[in-house]
């Protein structure tokens, strides 16, 4: 049963589906998803602005170089990889990693490679809070806090909160 995905990654599931299988392998039987989120697609703009930045200045030596020297052209070439590189691993580890809360757990899974998961129990947890700056009630992301689990950049932190009383 699942109401289909919201614009910013956030998706209400009880199981099955693409994103759900990242995160099945740490279920308990009889256990429900409730809500399964990719963190806020802010969480990139630091990663991709330092792809950026190093991608910017390959390009740029990359088109100037054949005209100064061919090390140069090379060394743009690198920079530019380089760069791309980092986007592409910054996407990557950004789509692999899920919030999820179930009717027992707040979990955040995450990896590549290595998958790592960090839960709090549900029954386990005092207070629930979320973080928030300015631009965060601006675009609709904060961190959650739930006992001694910090998560950043979750979408829709607030609604996470309701979910959870």
């Amino acid at each position: 049963m699942r109401s289909g995905p919201y614009t910013d990654g956030m998706e209400r599931s009880s199981g099955g589906g693409g994103e759900s299988r990242l995160v099945d392998t740490w279920l308990e039987p009889g256990e429900e998803i409730r809500l399964n989120a990719r963190p806020h697609g802010v969480a990139l703009v630091r990663p991709l602005g330092r792809s950026l930045a190093l991608a910017a200045p390959g390009a740029a030596a990359a088109a100037l170089g054949p005209s100064v020297h061919w090390t140069l052209a090379a060394a743009g070439a690198v920079l530019l990889a380089g760069g791309a590189l980092l986007a592409l691993s910054a996407v990557w580890r950004w789509d692999r990693t899920a919030v999820v809360l179930t009717s027992d757990k707040l979990f955040v899974v995450c990896g590549i490679l290595k998958r790592r998961a960090a839960a709090v129990r549900l029954d386990r947890v005092q207070t629930v809070e979320v973080e928030q700056g300015i631009l965060g009630r601006i675009l609709g992301y904060g961190t959650l806090v739930a006992g001694n689990l910090e998560i950043p950049h979750v979408p829709r932190a607030r609604e996470i909160v309701r979910l959870l009383r």
